[in-house]
């Protein structure tokens, strides 16, 4: 079974970023970053994911992945 996978960690890793300078840039809270950052997200949140892409300048395909299981 194919699952979707965050790879926040690698992309905010390789620029620089911290998660509690992301929260501030997207105005989401630090625990949904973190979550986000662990991969431990069970409900993808299209409003939050917008808000990261904006925030960040990127792709979606920047930040998420799909894997087999």
């Amino acid at each position: 079974m194919k699952v979707v996978r965050f790879c926040l960690k690698e992309y905010l890793d390789s620029h620089g970023i911290s998660r509690y300078e992301l929260s501030k840039r997207a105005g989401i809270g630090y625990p949904v970053i973190d979550g986000y950052y662990k991969n431990k997200v069970y409900r993808l949140d299209g409003y939050n994911l917008g808000r990261i892409i904006e925030a960040l300048d990127c792709q979606l395909t920047d930040i998420l992945t799909v894997a087999e299981e």
